[in-house]
């Protein structure tokens, strides 16, 4: 079959199209971005009609997957490891009323926090919702694993997770595809009941995961992913999981490790192969990215008094990501000290890009607070996050997605006059609509701010579920008319930007700024188009 070379997500993307899904629904968020930019951009996917969608969140595309998938379709749902806090509740009661179509949940983390609030670890949610896991340590792995995932999710009933993290996501190699089959037809569950969580009808599905959970251990135990290497030395053995088994092998020649070690890419773990390691050999190192989650599983069921080390006991480091040289370092091997940055090198922070309508808004809101105390403005996730950063020093929070609306209604409730709120328009329609209908019910003193950029700028300029519709929505949600306010960010509105906010900010209640002005980014993009269509179009 063709060979291309292909980042982890690309490679997971191309399986899915390969593979027979029928649509893709995702929210945008790093790492897990370009598995459905890719889908949107494949030609061979708009000929095979497979929908690959950007959602308004990732609560609402794993629900669209799911719906997918009682009408018997194969479908995927895409998210970075935050994202998928916000489509928990879906993830954990999929697993209830289980699959029709094969269900994928492909799950970015982000160990070391590139782009991130946290470094959480999906795997923590696998086993919660106690579904197979799926975790390659190669992009060609990360391609067969979506085979797997659909065939696992349809010979069980159940939705199944794909786990990456940002090296394997961002990274690229050769990847053979297999012979693509075709979508499932549309089919309703043969039980009719089976989608209904009613407490009668959820205790007996929940009875049935129970009852899967062996053939689940036993898949493992049988997966070509989960392997035994046999070593000569015994004086320790070795377990490795998805793409840190790389960073084991990168410190033997030939790949040959002189210690028995278990690979594991696939969960529930493998208990056989985990018993046959411990019995044979006199302490364990775990190797694995994220958590301490298989380290911690081992001492609950191996444990007899044989040391267990990992990331829990400090072999390992317990944050950031793995490297060739911390793993080496735990296996006892001279691995050298890394050369130092020359001072020359300065480190350069992440800024706005020139010409970026942000850069505006913030400056007319620091001028507008000039006299108030600072510590006023509780802001959102996305570019204009970079304001807490000089030269702006506008912003003051970041927490999740949304949480800007609601952090300045509690913050007005203690006290807080003026307490602003900013927030981006993809994020506003993600997860700021609620927030902002609960101040207006309760009556807060809040300004908010929407920076309408009209995309999702931080992971590429996609498109945002906002763009042509905040004002209709916050007239909506109960946002007095003349309390809607649109300004241009530019230089020359300064002063009267500036005015228009002290105006909103003196307002005692909820009152809505919108700052509209398109992303630089996807203006010189859509300006290059134009041009590049123009040219065709002499010719």
């Amino acid at each position: 079959m063709q060979k291309l070379l292909l980042l982890g997500d690309e490679a997971i993307a191309q399986a899915g199209i390969d593979a027979g899904m029928s649509g893709v629904f995702s929210y945008p968020g790093t790492p897990s971005t370009e598995i459905t930019e890719y889908v949107r951009a494949s030609s061979e996917a708009r000929e095979k009609g497979v929908v690959a969608s950007w959602c308004a969140n990732e609560k609402t595309a794993a629900e669209t997957a799911l719906g997918m998938s009682y009408a018997g379709k194969r479908s995927m749902t895409c998210m970075k490891h935050v994202g998928l806090n916000v489509a928990a509740d879906v993830f954990l009661n999929a697993s209830i009323t289980g699959a029709n179509g094969g269900l994928i949940f492909v799950v970015a983390d982000d160990p070391s926090m590139h782009s991130s609030q946290n470094e959480q670890d999906s795997r923590v949610y696998g086993d919660f919702a106690m579904i197979p896991v799926l975790e390659p340590s190669n992009q060609q792995e990360a391609y067969d694993m979506v085979y797997l995932g659909f065939e696992l999710s349809e010979k069980y009933g159940v939705p199944v997770m794909l786990r990456i993290t940002t090296r394997l996501a961002h990274s690229r190699s050769g990847v053979a595809r297999k012979e693509a089959r075709t979508q499932n037809r549309f089919r309703f569950p043969e039980n009719a009941r089976q989608f209904i969580l009613l407490p009668a009808i959820a205790r007996k599905q929940y009875a049935q995961l129970l009852d899967k959970q062996p053939a689940f251990v036993q898949e493992s135990e049988n997966s070509a992913y989960n392997t035994y290497m046999p070593g000569q030395d015994h004086s320790l053995g070795i377990v490795a999981c998805g793409l840190a088994f790389n960073y084991l092998m990168e410190n033997y020649p030939g790949r040959k490790p002189p210690h028995p070690v278990v690979r594991v890419c696939q969960y529930p773990l493998p208990h056989r192969q985990l018993r046959r390691l411990y019995d044979e050999c006199d302490r364990i190192l775990v190797i694995e990215e994220g958590y301490p989650v298989v380290e911690q599983m081992l001492k609950g069921f191996l444990n007899t008094g044989k040391p267990i080390s990992g990331r829990l006991d400090g072999a390992l480091p317990r944050t950031g990501e793995l490297n060739p040289n911390l793993v080496g370092e735990a296996l006892g091997i001279p691995t050298g000290k890394l050369a130092s940055i020359p001072d020359l090198v300065a480190s350069r922070p992440p800024s706005l890009c020139k010409g970026c309508s942000h850069i505006d808004s913030m400056l007319d809101l620091n001028e507008a607070l000039s006299g108030h105390s600072s510590g006023r403005v509780f802001s959102d996730i996305g570019c204009y996050t970079l304001g807490a950063l000089p030269p702006f020093g506008s912003i003051n929070t970041c927490v999740d997605m949304g949480a800007s609306i609601t952090m300045a209604r509690g913050a007005a409730a203690a006290g807080m006059d003026p307490a602003v709120a900013v927030i981006g328009d993809s994020t506003f329609t993600h997860s700021g609509m609620t927030g902002l209908l609960d101040a207006v019910n309760e009556g807060s003193n809040i300004t908010v701010i929407i920076l309408d950029n009209a995309t999702t700028g931080m992971t590429g300029g996609q498109p945002s579920s906002a763009t042509g519709k905040i004002e209709q929505i916050c007239r909506g949600l109960g946002v007095e008319e003349d309390r809607i306010r649109v300004i241009n960010p530019l230089k020359k509105n300064h002063s009267e930007n500036t005015h228009i906010l002290r105006e909103e900010l003196a307002h005692k209640g909820v009152s809505v700024i919108i700052p509209r002005r398109e992303c630089i980014q996807t203006l010189n993009k859509r300006m290059r188009t134009k041009g590049r269509d123009k040219q065709r179009a002499e010719k």
